[in-house]
């Protein structure tokens, strides 16, 4: 993912896959559904929390359990599919789904988005129960055929997540919403894990790979502890474990975290977007873990420190992935422009707005969800304007992906 592809016209044509070139990889349908449905879910749930609309039909499970469970079961898992699909390829030297499996993952995908909001609610379970056991399989069978044992714990991540996303459609199906809303915090907590996981391998080496001079500094204790403190951190707090123990672990999480961005240089990045909007994502795990602990102690209220995480870690994250990603398999340079530059801009802000406001002033958290609701929806947009057409394209280099 990392390497700078050059763009040079085909040698020769292309002797594998020969579909349609949105279904050549897992990045391309499901960057493409991701970023959409973040857009327009976002800004249905701005506009029903804030009483701009009321339309005749809402989701069949509630407005606030609906907005919960798509963010994280809906839009972060698509991408974590598509990333791992397209990563998997690289990591094994195999071809992931592509093609009619592919298509039928993504239509399985977007078919529970659609009946989530429309019901009837056991069309809608039906569809969002199978969507991720089915990519948890095929990653798995992808690796065990590779004997890519480094990696199985994603596949057994995947499976957990889709474990998750059952017991949220059980809990509100029987009406136990806050159990639902704890599975939806345990299932963010994976997506953090994966975050810590795998940027941990990747944002050091695109910092050494993109920034001239930097050095890199690993602390070999943190680098044993972040992983498992990060997890109980999360546990922690999605089992409403008592207080102290919440604040102790989260507070552990942060102090890793920091330790270890502290090590990857991050101020010597900001000339160079690409790479700083990876460092920006992951500052949000110290700050989001610093919160939780203030959460745990009564010092703020718990949405606002989940957001620390979701929009603050998962959405920089993710929009820093899916441009990185899309570029290098599409055959282009690692080179960013004002589109990507703003919608970086944009998402780093949202972040902000949501944490920050309503921790200065709890009386501002309506604006500060329509704030930083809006900031998102622009970055996701200014993403498909510019991405739309490289996802739905061929390789400009002529080869397959």
């Amino acid at each position: 993912m990392s390497v700078l592809l050059p763009i040079s016209p085909p040698s020769r044509p292309d002797a594998g896959y020969r579909g349609l070139p949105v279904l050549a990889l897992g990045f391309r349908p499901f960057y493409l559904l991701a970023a959409a449905f973040g857009a327009l879910a976002v800004a249905a749930w701005v506009a029903l929390y804030s009483g701009w609309w009321q339309p005749a039909t809402q989701p069949w499970m509630g407005a606030m359990a609906w907005h919960a469970h798509e963010m994280v079961f809906g839009f972060a898992a698509a991408v974590v599919v598509g990333f791992l699909f397209t990563a998997g390829k690289n990591w094994t030297g195999l071809q992931t789904p592509q093609g009619a499996w592919l298509a039928a993952l993504a239509g399985t995908w977007l078919a529970a988005r659609v009946l989530m909001w429309t019901g009837p609610a056991w069309a809608a379970i039906a569809a969002d129960v199978a969507f991720l056991p089915l990519c948890s399989f095929s990653f798995y069978r992808l690796l065990r055929r590779a004997r890519n044992q480094r990696n199985m714990g994603l596949a057994v991540a995947l499976a957990v997540m889709g474990a998750l996303n059952l017991g949220f459609d059980a809990a509100v199906a029987r009406g136990h919403i806050a159990l639902a809303f704890q599975l939806a915090d345990a299932a963010t907590g994976l997506v953090i894990v994966f975050v810590t996981v795998i940027g941990g391998r990747v944002i050091p080496m695109f910092t050494a790979n993109g920034i001239p001079g930097v050095r890199i500094r690993r602390v070999a204790t943190v680098e044993r502890a972040v992983i498992a403190l990060t997890l109980l951190a999360i546990i922690a707090h999605a089992a409403m474990a008592p207080a102290s123990v919440t604040a102790l672990l989260a507070l552990g999480a942060a102090g890793a975290h920091g330790i270890r961005l502290a090590g990857w240089d991050p101020l010597r990045t900001w000339r160079r977007p690409i790479v700083s909007i990876l460092h920006i994502a992951y500052a949000f795990l110290p700050v989001g873990f610093l919160m939780m602990a203030g959460a745990a102690l009564g010092w703020l209220d718990r949405s606002t420190a989940l957001h620390a995480l979701t929009v603050g870690v998962i959405g920089c994250a993710i929009m820093a992935m899916i441009t990185r990603t899309a570029l290098g398999h599409t055959g282009r340079r690692l080179e960013t422009g004002h589109l990507e530059h703003l919608a970086y801009l944009c998402i780093a802000l949202a972040a902000l707005a949501r944490v920050a406001m309503p921790a200065w002033m709890p009386t501002l958290k309506p604006q500060a969800i329509a704030v930083a609701g809006a900031l998102w929806v622009a970055a996701f947009v200014l993403y498909l304007i510019k991405y739309t057409p490289y996802l739905l394209r061929a390789r400009v280099d002529g080869k397959e992906g």
